[in-house]
């Protein structure tokens, strides 16, 4: 069936060096079919919708698209919204008025439950309708994709990010702790293992959401690479947790709560700080330090993946072909078809929402405080092209004269 109206393009939660490619390929490609009246970008997401605050995109030129995909963070805005049932008919209802016919939410795993709930609220109002989630989330967690847009930008910088931690503490032995994003997942902690080049370089110990943190076997952890190499560096997410899934940041101290309810992981270093004061004061090592990446990690202008740019666009592109041309809802998903390539695929929207993709047990080591060979390779090409490495000097010692 051939609906005739207009298309809306939102960007919801947390913005990524690339989720304007995405947005650009919806508009682009929408923008191509007769029966697409408008093309609107809702701004701040789901709440411009529910306030009617559109840009009309058919308006803009493609030249200044072509550079605002090359933009990072939301063109857009973005928001924190999660809207419930009654949020949702709002949605919908703006929608009618404004004969909306398609919509594209570029989000996460709730951005896809937002679309699922919208999409449910037209059937049994029998209004046609096409809703498509594009994949976007640092994380790397949503269900059925071989990882999702942003993540392997956010990769390349936590990568090129303990390199140089690295570097640091070979010229000045100790203990460095960098503390990465990450609730529930590990993927992009993990991605800090690229800087292992040599048999001594950091991180030599990898902490994910995905294992039980134990405080001792932490400190023992540290110890042992200490009194081997004479120094250590640390990769931690801030999401890592004990046994009973409670964050070890809230076993230790009241951090407070997002507007989700979530306990309040990112936008502090206080994990960093409360890690290194235990190897301070339990392994009585003193030149210890901590970093946290935090919001540096998902919209860095200088490190983005030319891989992540190109999937990034075709997802828009192929929602928009999904919805228009096959008259389909859904999810896209990003499919890894050989060493390297990928295909595109739509699920039920279902498959997607509201659910959390960890870590699994072959990308993590036995003892679980590294990564394994396997995480490497998969990572390994979606860094994209002229990915940095460093050296060592290899010229042999002097001789001493006295």
């Amino acid at each position: 069936m051939e609906l005739q109206g207009k298309v809306v393009v939102a960007q919801g939660g947390g913005p990524t060096a690339v989720i304007n490619q995405s947005l650009v390929g919806v508009v682009l490609e929408s923008r191509k079919f007769p029966q697409i009246t408008k093309v609107y970008g809702a701004i701040n997401g789901v709440n411009g919708i529910i306030n009617e605050n559109f840009l009309d995109l058919t308006q803009e030129t493609t030249n200044n698209l072509e550079r605002v995909a090359m933009t990072p963070s939301s063109a857009l805005g973005s928001t924190r919204d999660k809207p419930d049932e009654k949020y949702c008919e709002e949605i919908f209802d703006v929608f009618r008025m404004h004969n909306v016919r398609y919509f594209f939410y570029i989000g996460g795993n709730d951005s896809a439950d937002t679309v699922r709930i919208v999409n449910e609220q037209a059937e049994k109002s029998h209004y046609e309708f096409r809703a498509i989630h594009i994949p976007k989330t640092i994380d790397n967690d949503l269900m059925l994709n071989d990882h999702t847009p942003g993540y392997p930008s956010a990769a390349r910088f936590v990568a090129q990010s303990f390199i140089g931690l690295n570097l640091d503490n070979r010229a000045l032995p100790g203990v460095h702790v960098g503390v990465v994003m990450g609730r529930h997942a590990g993927f992009l902690t993990a991605a800090s293992a690229i800087a292992q080049k040599y048999p001594d370089d950091g991180p030599h110990l990898v902490y994910l959401p995905e294992r039980a943190f134990h405080m001792d076997k932490f400190l023992h952890d540290v110890n042992e690479v200490y009194n081997r190499l004479g120094r250590c560096v640390v990769a931690v997410s801030e999401g890592i947790q004990d046994e009973h899934g409670t964050p070890i940041l809230s076993t230790m101290m009241d951090t407070g709560t997002d507007a989700h309810g979530n306990v309040q992981l990112s936008g502090t270093g206080a994990l960093g700080e409360l890690l290194l004061n235990q190897v301070r004061e339990k392994l009585n090592i003193h030149r210890v330090r901590s970093d946290t990446l935090g919001y540096l990690q998902r919209s860095f202008m200088g490190c983005v993946s030319d891989v992540d740019q190109r999937e990034a666009r075709e997802v828009g592109e192929k929602a928009a072909q999904f919805a228009i041309w096959h008259d389909t809802d859904g999810s896209i998903t990003i499919n890894r078809t050989g060493f390297y390539s990928v295909d595109y695929q739509i699920h039920p929207l279902a498959d997607i929402a509201a659910k959390t993709k960890l870590m699994p047990d072959e990308f993590i080591n036995a003892s679980g405080n590294n990564v394994t060979d396997a995480f490497k390779y998969y990572l390994q090409p979606l860094l994209g092209t002229n990915m940095p490495e460093a050296s060592h000097l290899r010229a042999p010692k002097a001789e001493k004269i006295r």
